[in-house]
């Protein structure tokens, strides 16, 4: 596995999601913009479980402007994000410029994208959670597996983003837990 210090390397050298926008070319921030246009807002459980965060989180998000998953998940888990400021820190690399650690958490043989990485606050491994989540590859399955396939390009329903958007908020979630009852940060807090 990847050791702290190359995480915390690769954390530094992240981006915010702004930031990381910024390197998109401009019809690469397009497709981005259109998709953050169309990403709904947390219900107040859902921003209210988020705050209730206690534990420092750093995540790290291996990425590609050029990738429609991405595009279609990096603005949840940055609403996510935005939810939840005091404890989540989120930053953004890209697979390609960064193959060193991509290198290091292949998924299914292949540097797939968005990997995510969550880490505890001395940036040790904690979780990692790509290239897609369950109800992602429930529904790309339903439209590839079928008798019919969408047009290229086609919109993501909104039924889809906000299953894929619960998702991601509960492996956030399970990773504050496990990060909360971590017998290291409990001595450590005397919590």
């Amino acid at each position: 596995m990847v050791s702290p210090d190359d995480l915390r390397r690769a954390f530094q050298a992240g981006h915010e999601f702004e930031a990381y926008l910024n390197t998109a070319t401009p019809s690469q921030r397009e497709n981005w913009t259109r998709f953050i246009e169309r990403v709904p807002p947390l219900t107040p459980s859902q921003v209210g479980l988020i705050q209730g965060f206690t534990r420092e989180m750093p995540v790290l998000v291996i990425s590609g402007t050029w990738c429609g998953d991405c595009v279609q998940q990096c603005p949840l888990i940055d609403a996510i994000a935005r939810a939840g400021p005091s404890v989540l820190r989120v930053r953004y690399v890209d697979r390609d410029r960064h193959a060193d650690l991509s290198d290091q958490v292949m998924i299914c043989g292949g540097r797939r994208v968005p990997t995510v990485i969550f880490m505890n606050e001395d940036h040790e491994f904690v979780s990692i959670l790509g290239d897609r989540t369950l109800m992602r590859y429930r529904s790309i399955a339903a439209r590839s597996l079928g008798v019919s396939c969408p047009l290229p390009g086609a919109a993501v329903p909104t039924d889809e983003i906000t299953s894929t958007m619960q998702d991601w908020i509960n492996e956030f979630e399970r990773v504050a837990l496990l990060l909360r009852l971590s017998p290291k940060l409990r001595e450590r807090y005397g919590d």
